[in-house]
């Protein structure tokens, strides 16, 4: 399936935002300061986001009393995870994949800041 250029540009602009993150920590901190760091980046780049969105799950018609938080989605069309790992398990895949499912995203982005160039930890999913 196609991503708009909408999506393309958005996309572009995401990643652009964490490179400029990544350049200024580098690896090696934890998950929260890379967020925290890149919401900064988006909000000085005029990118509208959701942080820490709490997805509420229901199942067969019940409310569920456990949730997934996402760590960003951008214009309700890009869900981003963050991960500060050693390396990219598939399981993350799976987790995003539901994740872009859950919110009807058609574009994910998965990104390792633990690497030393980010563009090496950045896998982008699209359903």
């Amino acid at each position: 399936m196609n991503v708009s250029l909408i999506e393309e540009e958005l996309t572009k602009n995401i990643i652009s935002a964490a490179i400029e993150v990544h350049r200024y920590w580098g690896p090696g901190l934890v998950e929260s300061i890379y967020e925290k760091s890149l919401a900064v980046e988006l909000e000085k780049r005029a990118i509208p986001f959701k942080r820490q969105l709490k997805l509420e799950l229901n199942y067969k018609g019940v409310v569920l009393d456990e949730d997934i938080r996402l760590d960003f989605i951008i214009e309700d069309k890009i869900v981003v995870d963050l991960k500060e790992v050693q390396e990219l398990a598939p399981v993350f895949d799976a987790q995003l994949l539901t994740y872009m499912r859950l919110t009807k995203c058609r574009v994910g982005l998965l990104m390792n800041f633990n690497v030393p160039v980010l563009k090496d930890g950045i896998k982008q999913l699209v359903l």
